[in-house]
């Protein structure tokens, strides 16, 4: 069974609504530069943890674990219970925009395609680390 683990250092950024241009008669849609700026990054660190493996085939199981920095304006009691957990981050980004950011810039890369993920599990927390790290593996 094969399983890619990798992290993405830096703030997590969630995948940004569809951006739409009028071209003349046509609409042209594109994704914003913040969203594709974050995907690239994804790419890069996948790249790396692929090495010259081809992409998965098979049903995948995914764990996305987002580590948000805790905010400079709290005090140091709210920072000390945001880091041990007795608070979480019930803020943006939105941990389901990161997770399809994450999986979508891993398409073609780890995976042929992020519908062969079937089950995910993701979780939010409070860090001194901002990052995302990110477990795919084969499904038993």
């Amino acid at each position: 069974m094969m399983q890619i683990m990798f992290t993405i250092p830096g703030p997590p950024h969630g995948k940004g609504r569809p951006r739409f241009a009028r071209r003349g008669n046509f609409v042209k849609t594109y994704t914003d530069a913040k969203t594709s700026s974050y995907e690239d990054q994804v790419r890069f660190y996948a790249l790396q943890a692929m090495g010259s493996s081809k992409p998965l085939e098979t049903a995948l199981e995914a764990a996305i674990y987002i580590r948000l920095p805790v905010p400079k304006s709290y005090p140091k009691k709210r920072v000390a219970a945001c880091l041990s957990g007795l608070e979480w981050p019930c803020k943006k980004p939105d941990w389901d925009n990161v997770a399809k950011s994450v999986c979508d810039a891993m398409n073609s890369i780890i995976f042929v395609d992020d519908s062969q993920i079937v089950e995910c599990h993701v979780r939010k927390v409070y860090s001194e680390t901002a990052g995302v790290d990110v477990l795919v593996k084969e499904k038993e």
